[in-house]
């Protein structure tokens, strides 16, 4: 249950980081409502995964889905331009995640 908690605040950690750029300075209501939404929820679903999972593998999963899964967005919207070296370091970070999951 830990992991499963983990893997969905890291995906809400991508929803916070691109709802702050979106709020531009905090400037903008609805960005801003949802970053503060999805940053408690981020933060108290890796706090308790935490709980029965390693600090520093927790976190580096955290981190590394969040970090992804923003990249990715700006792919998809076209606000960061998707290049063969952006592309070959998503896949070995998602490989170093998947890797530490698996020697956990």
């Amino acid at each position: 249950m830990a992991w499963f908690v983990l893997v969905v605040s890291g995906v809400l950690e991508a929803v916070w980081a691109t709802a702050l750029g979106a709020s531009k300075g905090f400037s903008r209501w609805r960005p801003t409502l949802l970053f503060a939404v999805a940053l408690v929820a981020s933060m108290a679903g890796l706090a308790w995964a935490m709980t029965s999972l390693p600090t520093g593998t927790a976190y580096a999963v955290w981190v590394g889905i969040g970090a992804t899964l923003t990249v990715l967005w700006g792919f998809l919207t076209g606000k960061d331009r998707a290049t063969w070296g952006k592309s070959l370091l998503l896949v070995l970070l998602i490989g170093s995640i998947i890797g530490l999951k698996a020697v956990s």
